[in-house]
């Protein structure tokens, strides 16, 4: 979903990346597929770590045809963090994609010109679900890995249950149920209105399919779910037909379309009971967690920012903000979902939680769609002191450099920042808990750091580490 340039294979393959940020420095493409063991660890790995802990990141297997190819369009690459007795073995693989086995098979990147079955670079996400990794990006199904050997078992269509042509790259589990909570959109093509929402069973079985129309063709990342609703955030990022017929980029920011914000009942609904709520133009981040007051009202925190954060895709006259200018701040709405009239759609102003620029924020699982206390997330507090020669340039496209971790106690108010130095990176969290008894917000959280982030010219190092953050 990232353009439609046409190149010719008859175009002799680059022997090199381009020289764009999105390949340079702590962004140059990694292409190593292995496993260490027992890593070198500083400090002391928590006894109560004994699992795994897997991440995918774009990772492009070979330069390019497109010399400002965006970075989301990288092979996905998967990586295993394996934690037992106070040791840490390490797992690389890339995910066998269509796209990346025929790449392979002819020695270079092949051009848009080639057809593909499906053509998704299964690079944004990896989830654990019914004893298999899914491999997800949001243009196609899943592809199917295994957790202990990250070989590839193939593209993931539920056997033959999966009616959608894409599938959501942030699939929400309830900890109660255990059932996956799902949607894809464009779910019957490219520019197409379509949204399929659907709920699967622990094994892997469909509980239910609801197709509904959305209101424009935009960018539905992520999603948030309560007991009795599910939530689509839509990004004003619009994809238009005859635009996509004509060669043009598949998404082009409108600031005309407001943050539209789809409201479904959980179960049971039909396409036509969706309701489309409405705030200001705006980009809505990764969401936190929704839930129900005893009213029922719904409560939804997420990162907002009224500039276009994907600038590589400007609007129709070309305009786009600087990159330096954008900042997210963690916000909170509380609205009626049981709205009767057109004008009961137009959203609350939210109410801001946070003042700092943050994303990625995540909780305590096992509060998913309930109140939660706590949330933890990437910031960037230039007040810590942070050794960049850039900001958000460097990333050629995506969020900006985050600098500290945070873990916000929504109850006290209270904010904790973990900083690891001014050359360093965080990449998004995830929460462990000390046990399966302990308090919510009692136990670990995981990321990786990347070090020297920025460094430029020789003796430049990009060398990434993981850090358990003990919390509670």
């Amino acid at each position: 979903m990232a353009g439609h340039f046409r190149a010719s294979l008859a175009d002799p393959p680059a022997k090199s990346f381009p020289d764009r940020p999105q390949f340079s420095a702590f962004m140059k493409p990694c292409r190593f597929e292995g496993e260490v063991r027992n890593l070198e660890v500083v400090g002391t790995v928590p006894a109560e770590l004994d699992g795994a802990f897997f991440r995918v990141m774009p990772d492009p297997q070979f330069p390019p045809f497109i010399e400002n190819d965006p970075w989301f369009n990288g092979d996905g690459n998967v990586s295993a963090f394996r934690f037992h007795n106070g040791n840490v073995d390490f797992q690389q693989k890339y995910v066998r994609t269509e796209k990346f086995v025929r790449e392979r098979e002819a020695n270079r990147a092949l051009a848009d010109a080639v057809e593909f079955k499906v053509r998704t670079t299964a690079n944004t996400n990896i989830f654990y679900f019914n004893k298999s990794l899914l491999a997800i990006k949001e243009d196609a199904p899943p592809y199917l890995m295994d957790p202990i050997t990250l070989e590839t078992k193939g593209l993931c269509d539920f056997d033959g249950q999966l009616p959608s042509c894409t599938f959501t790259a942030h699939p929400k589990l309830d900890p109660a149920t255990g059932e996956l909570v799902c949607f894809g959109y464009e779910a019957k093509g490219d520019g197409t209105p379509d949204v399929c929402y659907f709920r699967i069973a622990p094994d892997g079985k469909f509980l239910e399919t609801v197709w509904l129309i959305a209101p424009v063709v935009g960018m539905i990342h992520d999603c948030a779910v309560t007991d009795n609703w599910v939530l689509f955030p839509m990004i004003p990022q619009i994809c238009d037909i005859d635009r996509l017929k004509a060669g043009g980029e598949h998404w082009q920011w409108d600031p005309n379309v407001p943050f539209y914000l789809g409201v479904l009942p959980r179960r049971g609904a039909k396409g036509t009971d969706v309701k489309w709520f409405r705030a200001p133009n705006a980009f809505p981040g990764h969401t936190t967690n929704a839930y129900e007051t005893p009213s029922g009202n719904i409560v939804f925190d997420l990162p907002l920012t009224d500039k276009n954060v994907f600038f590589w895709w400007p609007d129709a006259e070309g305009n786009a903000p600087d990159p330096h200018d954008i900042r997210a701040e963690y916000v909170r709405f509380e609205f009626d979902p049981r709205a009767t009239s057109d004008s009961a759609l137009d959203l609350p102003a939210p109410t801001p939680i946070l003042r700092h620029d943050m994303e990625f924020p995540r909780i305590d699982e096992r509060v998913l769609s309930k109140p939660h206390r706590h949330s933890f997330f990437d910031m960037m507090d230039p007040s810590l002191g942070t050794d960049f020669p850039a900001i958000m340039p460097v990333l050629g496209g995506g969020h900006p450099l985050y600098n500290s971790l945070g873990h916000l106690d929504h109850e006290s108010g209270k904010l904790e920042v973990y900083y690891p130095g001014s050359r360093h990176m965080v990449q998004e969290p995830v929460f462990v808990p000390r046990g399966e008894d302990a308090e919510e917000g009692d136990g670990f959280l995981i990321g990786l750091e990347v070090y020297g982030a920025c460094g430029g010219g020789e003796g430049a190092y990009e060398v990434e580490g993981w850090v358990a953050w003990e919390l509670g």
